[in-house]
């Protein structure tokens, strides 16, 4: 994982530290925030604790990054910003309930988007439920595109979902598609997506 630590006019983009644990608490114990994630909502402070060290903690290195996403005023995390490592360069986020529809994880992903066509890497992929659009409408904004859509029996969770990838291509290779995600899904297809 790389060391992350960038402002935008109202954020602080940073790596997670133990001190932010009531935070990782507060973030990842609402089960409304939770919903459309492939975890189930921390119920204790332990598991939160357990969580931060096994998907947010910069030694973790399953992430290049894996930022959270604070106010300027408080500098404490109200939400996150990752990008897995692996092939697909997975671009995920999530935000506090109360801090929705104010631009945040737009006005964050903004900034980490600079930094990853900075760091060279060559495009980001997203997915979103398709009972969750709002997230589609932040991958939108992001100037992300939307390349088809999947069925895959989500876990821990083992409900089925169907999904739609969306795209970013930073190097010039406008046509280019990741295809893993459709390619181990038997029911894929592209959908009419305005």
């Amino acid at each position: 994982m790389s060391k992350i630590n960038l402002e935008t006019e109202r954020l602080i983009l940073r790596e997670f530290t133990e001190n932010d644990l009531d935070a990782v608490y507060r973030i990842f114990s609402d089960e409304e925030v939770n919903r459309f994630l492939p975890w189930f909502p921390v119920k204790t402070p332990e598991e939160a604790e357990l969580f931060y060290r096994t998907h947010l903690d910069p030694e973790h290195g399953k992430k290049i990054y894996s930022c959270a996403v604070c106010l300027k005023k408080e500098n404490i995390p109200i939400g996150y910003i990752t990008v897995g490592a692996a092939d697909s360069y997975d671009f995920g986020y999530g935000l506090r309930k109360e801090f929705w529809h104010n631009g945040i994880i737009t006005e964050g992903a903004g900034a980490l988007i600079n930094r990853l066509k900075q760091d060279g890497i060559p495009y980001i992929t997203a997915t979103h439920d398709v009972n969750n659009p709002r997230s589609g409408s932040v991958m939108k904004r992001l100037g992300m595109k939307y390349m088809y859509s999947y069925e895959e029996q989500w876990q821990p969770k083992d409900i089925s979902v169907i999904f739609r990838m969306y795209q970013l291509n930073f190097d010039g290779q406008k046509d280019r598609i990741y295809k893993k995600y459709r390619d181990h899904s038997e029911n894929h297809f592209v959908e009419e997506i305005t």
